[in-house]
């Protein structure tokens, strides 16, 4: 009896302590519904639930990322900081994940978009606040990006130019690399200038659209959800109708099927063939700021493709000079013999461009796909004009100056940087494939711009690619890649080599003797280089040359990255700690017999794979062996354009 008591009394305790147990849950629960407790999110969501809510898995997460940048626009704003505390992460994520939800059902965030809980608590450069992203940014480009967006952005030209102040904020003074962080360096320009620079705040229809490219309707979700209800409602019915009319109607609807479901069909790839096209061309990256520019703006912009505005021209086409309405130049490439159906591999290589940013390389400002009746279809792409050129009107074309050493080093080193940006900063790594004196442009500082991506190619399954198309200079491309279309980084650094040999001794990269074979640049250094005549590589009467030790350093670099053997070249990160630090060149490869000798493989090898191409520096057609011009002249004009 005694031991039954005790029984019944610890049973009591335990539905007691149960009891206590839920109590306490229960009340935890009430606390974070009304914020009382300190782990609530700051973040406020509730402007996002005007966005479009047509997401889906190949865009919903990019939707989604610009829109959380949109919501630490409006923190950073109300608050001075960037990012939430890091407790609150887990909290925010389930509170964006909830409002997600109400449009796409059972989405899960993190897991289908590979976002990490601590990235919305990660900032840039350790930028956490206001004051630290200004003490970072000089006061003078800060007032650069507020004249340029503090209006409305809704249109292209405000926006064009509002962006590219923030691109060059991102690319001069917060470099850091982009790790896939919700708000990495990348995006910080971006939630300032909506917070503090445009008055009209992040969740305006203007600043949304062109700096988080989120567009927002006037209807809220409660009639969304109504129109959702009613298209249920129809369907349900004209499947009910259907069913009926199938029961009474069925030998007639037997005879009537072939032709029905012929009709149907012919709808349906009509529809996918528009929806294919559309996508291809009207949905671009959303981590880009790129405008699309439409045809009347770009003839209005270039005085209807005048000639007069013809600054360059090319095999792709024409060159122009153009003026936007709020007044800045810019260049216009228009190519030629263009197809509708390239235009989704054409929109996928502008985003490439677009997503990669560098002082030294030269940045996309927009794009245009149209077709007309009496032009065809028309493929633009929309850059920042040059007033300078490019290194190959100065080195060959009808300029007279010449240019003195500390230009030339910085052409070279700028050069440099930019290719082991393309190489090692961009993710996935970019290949350009055509470097070239041409493709290297000089603004009003003489500060070089890798332009022409036109051939570039990224590799996100290794290092090396084995190409079946062989596209480049004749004298620029690389042993391996002109004959068996290896193609590595390697390939870069060989041209990089030419041109920076071109640069210091004022000569062509490839140039005929007289009546005999062709000469290449490369050969003809190296024979003075093994003679220990590195300073004759040199062009005579250089202004405001350099130290000998100096100028005898970029010899050698230039002469190891143009090396025949692919593993004798450094990589880019390597030629510009060389060019830019103490570090010393490591001894030089013997050669092996000269590339001359191996210019007909190259001919058959690219002729054979029936879809190569190597043209001469004017690119216009393959080199013809018929100039007589002498090695020593290296400044006759080749009629190349940029």
């Amino acid at each position: 009896m005694y031991r039954f008591i005790c029984f019944l009394l610890f049973l009591f305790s335990i539905s007691q302590i149960s009891t206590l147990s839920s109590a306490s849950i229960s009340v935890r629960r009430a606390l974070l519904q009304n914020g009382t407790v300190s782990s609530r999110c700051p973040l406020n969501f509730d402007s996002l639930r005007r966005l479009t809510p047509d997401l889906d898995t190949r865009s919903g997460c990019q939707y989604i990322r610009q829109g959380l940048r949109l919501v630490l626009s409006e923190y950073l704003r109300r608050t001075g900081s960037f990012i939430p505390p890091p407790d609150s992460a887990e909290l925010c994520w389930e509170t964006y994940e909830s409002l997600v939800n109400e449009y796409v059902p059972n989405f899960d965030i993190r897991r289908r978009c590979g976002f990490r809980t601590e990235w919305i608590a990660q900032g840039c450069m350790n930028i956490t606040s206001r004051s630290d992203f200004e003490a970072a940014v000089p006061r003078s480009d800060l007032d650069d990006v507020v004249r340029a967006c503090n209006q409305s952005l809704l249109n292209n030209s405000p926006c064009a130019s509002c962006t590219t102040a923030l691109s060059n904020i991102q690319a001069s003074y917060l470099p850091g690399r982009s790790t896939g962080n919700v708000s990495d360096c990348t995006s910080y320009p971006f939630i300032y200038a909506a917070a503090f620079s445009n008055q009209l705040g992040p969740s305006d229809v203007g600043t949304a659209k062109c700096l988080f490219n989120l567009d927002f309707t006037s209807s809220n979700s409660s009639s969304k959800r109504k129109k959702t209800a009613i298209i249920i409602v129809v369907v349900v019915v004209i499947c009910g109708l259907v069913l009926i009319l199938g029961v009474l109607g069925l030998w007639f609807i037997r005879r009537r099927k072939k032709a029905n479901r012929l009709l149907i069909q012919q709808n349906l790839n009509k529809m996918r063939n528009d929806t294919n096209m559309s996508s291809g061309l009207d949905s671009l990256s959303a981590s880009t700021t790129l405008i699309r520019f439409t045809l009347d703006e770009i003839k209005t912009a270039t005085k209807n493709f005048s000639r007069i505005n013809v600054i360059g021209k090319g095999g792709y086409g024409n060159v122009y000079k153009g003026s936007l309405p709020d007044g800045s130049e810019v260049a216009l490439k228009r190519f030629k013999n263009c197809l509708a159906s390239g235009d989704a591999s054409f929109t996928h290589e502008v985003e490439i461009i677009a997503s990669v940013r560098h002082v030294n390389l030269l940045s996309l400002r927009g794009y245009c796909t149209a077709t007309t009746p009496l032009e065809g279809h028309q493929r633009i792409i929309v850059c920042d004009l040059m007033k300078n050129g490019s290194v190959h009107d100065h080195l060959f074309g009808l300029v007279d100056n010449k240019l003195s050493w500390p230009t030339r080093q910085r052409i070279a080193l700028g050069t440099a940087r930019g290719l082991a940006y393309l190489h090692y900063g961009a993710q996935p790594m970019i290949i350009h494939r055509d470097i070239k004196a041409s493709n290297i442009l000089l603004d009003e500082a003489f500060e070089p711009k890798v332009a022409d991506f036109g051939l570039a190619k990224f590799t996100p399954e290794g290092m090396t690619h084995l190409s079946t198309r062989v596209a480049g200079t004749m004298g620029y491309v690389a042993p391996e890649y002109a004959l068996y279309g290896q193609l590595t980084e390697r390939s870069d650094v060989y041209s990089f080599g030419v041109v920076l040999l071109e640069i210091l001794s004022g000569k062509k990269a490839l140039t005929a003797v007289n009546d005999g074979p062709p000469a290449l640049v490369t050969d003809w250094a190296w024979s003075l280089v093994r003679k220990g005549r590195v300073m004759d590589v040199v062009e005579e009467n250089m202004p405001d040359l350099g130290p000998i030790e100096v100028v005898e350093k970029y010899v050698l670099v230039a002469v190891l990255c143009s090396h025949p053997q692919l593993y004798a070249r450094p990589t880019m990160d390597q030629v510009v700690k060389m060019l830019d630090t103490d570090v010393t060149v490591p001894v030089i490869p013997e050669r092996p017999i000269s590339l001359i000798a191996n210019m007909d493989d190259i001919e058959r090898s690219v002729s054979s794979s029936g879809s190569g191409s190597l043209s001469t520096p004017s690119g216009y057609q393959a080199y013809a062996y018929e100039q007589e011009v002498h090695i020593q002249s290296g400044r006759e004009d080749d009629g190349g354009g940029r």
